[in-house]
């Protein structure tokens, strides 16, 4: 009874599978159809949001004094999830309250900080994967007539050790894994949890009461920022990983007032092309982005030769700096930069890049820089001690 939904990727044929999301609702329906007709079903079933069909059998079914509990084995695909093979289950017992009440038991996490899908002290059950388990119980008491109220708590026997796996700890849920999902399927190779997680991080940010944040791509920027002794005071950094213009994006809807983009050029040197995705696979011109504006500076055909056969960004500098054009093409890259990254802001709020090397440390400034270094020296936010 696998899950035999496909797409494809790269040129390659991927199973895609389901979300804790589903897993959760699937389990509750089997649970309180044992409840409410006496009978454990032989497997159960659900449209996703997406609107594919998904039926599973049900595993560890059992009484325990007035609930059913079941649970529903998570299925990945072919995506490299942590969470692949663990087991959601569900307990559906009759509750004094009217309606369907959800809570989380062992193995599911409990939000800790604000700026999450859900409230501190709630459980991470996310609000999708809520509205799919109340439908289903919903659907059996019509079905069955059942007017009273019914309690679901969904736990996953090993979500504690799993969630050490994940970005649990990092964005504040503890205790366990949380139930996700927004369309009830888990594409392969997926982009969007990376997305969703950067998401997250910004609005927790600012719930937190930030106006202002740092964004890098990854550890060389981390590495960079401590080098200089920057942001070790109260302003956020947040790993953008190749996702800046969702990033930018993402500044803007939280209603930051200023962001500083820092990273290495190898990564960022893309933005001066308009490229805000900075993987490789979305787009690699950084030779031709210096050799283009080495030749507005004055570089003869022998070094835009040499520029388009660099193999690294470092190799492509050093024939620059060589060719006595470094600081000059770098200047031009900049205010390239400035113009791409700030016609994606849209006047949202202040925003400054800078870019680095391993080699020959800071590279250059966009214009807009020094307004937002100047704000948060004002501020005594932004140089640690």
């Amino acid at each position: 009874m696998a899950f035999e939904h496909y797409i494809y990727s790269n040129g390659k044929k991927l199973r895609c599978g389901f979300t804790t999301g589903t897993c959760a609702a699937l389990a509750a329906s089997g649970a309180a159809q044992r409840l409410l007709t006496g009978r454990w079903p032989a497997s159960v079933s659900l449209r996703t949001p997406k609107g594919l069909l998904v039926e599973v059998p049900l595993e560890d079914c059992r009484m325990e004094g007035p609930s059913a509990v079941c649970g529903v084995r998570k299925d990945g695909g072919d995506d490299v999830d942590q969470t692949t093979g663990a087991l959601v289950q569900a307990a559906v017992s009759p509750s004094v309250q009217p309606g369907i009440s959800i809570e989380g038991g062992p193995g599911v996490g409990r939000v800790t900080r604000p700026g999450l899908d859900q409230p501190v002290g709630a459980a991470a059950i996310n609000r999708v994967p809520r509205q799919m388990i109340r439908e289903q119980v919903a659907s059996l008491c019509r079905q069955t007539g059942y007017k009273g109220g019914l309690q679901v708590t969904i736990s996953v026997p090993a979500g504690e050790q799993i969630a050490q796996r994940t970005f649990n700890p990092h964005l504040g849920i503890e205790g366990g894994i949380s139930i996700l999902g927004t369309s009830g399927i888990v594409e392969p190779m997926s982009i969007q949890a990376m997305i969703d997680t950067l998401q997250i991080e910004l609005r927790q940010t600012a719930a937190q009461g930030h106006r202002g944040v740092i964004l890098t791509p990854g550890n060389y920027g981390q590495d960079f920022l401590r080098q200089c002794g920057w942001g070790g005071g109260r302003i956020p950094v947040i790993r953008c990983s190749n996702f800046v213009g969702e990033a930018l994006d993402g500044a803007a809807a939280e209603g930051f007032e200023r962001v500083l983009l820092v990273g290495h050029v190898g990564k960022l040197v893309k933005l001066a092309g308009g490229i805000m995705n900075t993987h490789s696979r979305w787009g690699d011109c950084r030779t031709e982005l210096f050799c283009a504006h080495a030749a507005v500076c004055g570089a003869g055909q022998s070094t835009c030769q040499a520029l388009l056969e660099g193999a690294t960004t470092d190799a492509c500098l050093e024939i620059l700096e060589q060719a006595g054009l470094r600081e000059a093409a770098m200047a031009r890259l900049m205010d390239a930069i400035e113009a791409h990254v700030s016609r994606r802001v849209g006047g949202a709020y202040r925003v400054g890049v800078i870019l680095f090397s391993h080699v020959f440390g800071e590279l250059g400034r966009t214009p807009g820089t020094q307004e937002v270094l100047k704000q948060w020296e004002r501020e005594e936010e932004f140089f640690s001690e």
